[in-house]
């Protein structure tokens, strides 16, 4: 079988390059082989056909089942802290029936009753930072995701069980993101206990505690029902599939476990990208700022999420810098030709979303932070990508563009910040995802007060 060229380096050297910086990996070979090649990472796994062409990507995310499937084995990756029941560990039917399972709660009205979770989870994080004292807006951005998502995910607001959850919970999300952990899931031998030397046991223990309080959880939902609660974990406990049967309890735990990490993780590292982005560049900040203002004092949610330049700054800051490197893996079923290619069953392929987000074909100076690009085309859902593609498209898509907006727009206009430094920040691997390179450090230097926009139009 002849594969597209690729780097001929010995596997454990391709997967250590991999695990330690996967984006410069990737540009690397896009540098010298073109926007398709091949990775092998592993001499017992099949090599990884890589491509960045819009084209192909959508050939790769559409192409009828019977050509390309998900392959469960090569997603097993996931299942150390997802389950083996996750929307995202699972194919075929079963990953059919649990998306449909999981839909309803991200549509809609439903949408809307979040807003104020939203809203007044980040007022009250905010609340505790003091001006003039440095602090590590991931920090503030990780704090405000938790919670949003411990209260409408979880319909957990307060009380021992929701903060000895929430604690375990940050615990297991930190240990996840070293590049450590992401060792020990690509190398399974690994997964066991060293002696003294027992990283995997700490955090499975963690992993343990946690779970027997999201089983108490569920356990105590089943045996007192509230048809009035609107938090995800009530809706989906509600959910009945095609023949009338809901989820299980250990389906419930994984759903939950993979909207925590898919949701948490994921928008923090957005959101504090994207106060980095607005404050390094004074421009951006400044015609944001203006855009916030005309709206005057709490504006309504859904005025807020259709800004054009707010969602052009959001878009932006998920195409340069984008948190999921990669779409999921297909394996081919039959013969295909891709790429000018004739790929044979059994070859995988993964859609580069950074490196498609990095082509200066599509996104002139894509180094460069322009929110503007998002104002002047719309770009094809191949061409941009940020929450992946096709029949495992992030479910959670809208919560989290809403997330960003209302904390963003709540952040910005009551407190006046600015980088302690305008060094620049660059990715790297944070997990089984990506995050800056160091601390974003930021200062409160005064609070805000927006001015009423007739008084703005008003003239003496």
């Amino acid at each position: 079988m002849k594969f597209p060229n690729g780097p001929q380096t010995p596997a454990v050297l391709q997967m250590l390059r991999w695990i330690v910086n996967p984006m410069s990996f990737m540009e690397a070979c896009t540098k010298s082989y073109g926007e398709i090649f091949t990775l092998r990472l592993d001499k017992n796994l099949p090599p990884l056909v890589i491509v960045s062409n819009p084209q192909a990507q959508q050939q790769i995310l559409t192409t009828d089942t019977k050509e390309l499937e998900a392959p469960g084995d090569l997603n097993k990756v996931f299942e150390p802290l997802l389950g083996k029941h996750s929307v995202i560990s699972i194919s075929g039917a079963d990953h059919q029936r649990q998306r449909q399972l999981l839909m309803p709660p991200f549509h809609g009205e439903r949408m809307r009753n979040y807003s104020q979770v939203i809203t007044d989870v980040t007022k009250q994080v905010i609340s505790q930072y003091q001006i003039g004292k440095p602090f590590n807006i991931r920090s503030a951005t990780q704090a405000i995701t938790m919670r949003v998502i411990m209260q409408a995910v979880f319909g957990l607001h307060e009380g021992p069980r929701a903060e000895k959850l929430q604690q375990f919970l940050s615990d297991l999300l930190e240990k996840a993101s070293s590049r450590l952990s992401v060792a020990l899931l690509y190398f399974p031998a690994l997964q066991r206990d060293f002696g003294p030397i027992n990283f995997w046991g700490k955090q499975m223990r963690v992993q343990q505690e946690a779970d027997k309080l999201i089983y108490e959880e569920i356990r105590e939902r089943r045996e007192q029902p509230d048809s009035s609660r609107t938090d995800i974990l009530s809706l989906l406990m509600a959910a009945r599939d095609e023949a009338g049967q809901p989820m299980t309890d250990e389906e419930l735990r994984d759903e939950l476990m993979t909207l925590l990490v898919a949701g948490h993780e994921t928008t923090a590292t957005a959101l504090a990208w994207a106060f980095y982005w607005i404050h390094k560049i004074p421009s951006v900040r400044q015609k944001l700022l203006q855009e916030l203002d005309s709206l005057g004092d709490n504006p309504d949610p859904g005025t807020v999420f259709k800004l054009p330049y707010l969602n052009a700054v959001c878009s932006e800051t998920l195409r340069i810098y984008p948190v999921g490197m990669l779409t999921f893996p297909r394996k081919v079923r039959t013969p295909i030709s891709l790429g000018g290619y004739e790929l044979e069953p059994g070859t995988v392929l993964l859609g580069s979303i950074y490196l498609t987000h990095q082509r200066e074909d599509i996104y002139p100076e894509p180094k460069q932070f322009k929110p503007e690009r998002f104002l002047e085309r719309q770009f094809s859902a191949y061409e941009y990508l940020p929450f992946g593609g096709g029949a495992r498209r992030c479910i959670g898509l809208a919560f989290a563009q809403l997330e960003m907006k209302l904390a963003l727009a709540k952040i910005l206009s009551s407190l006046e910040l600015e980088l302690v430094d305008n060094g620049e920040i660059r990715p790297k691997r944070r997990g089984l995802v990506t995050g800056p390179d160091r601390p974003i450090q930021m200062i409160i230097k005064s609070q805000r007060q927006v001015k009423s926009p007739i008084l703005q139009t008003t003239t003496v």
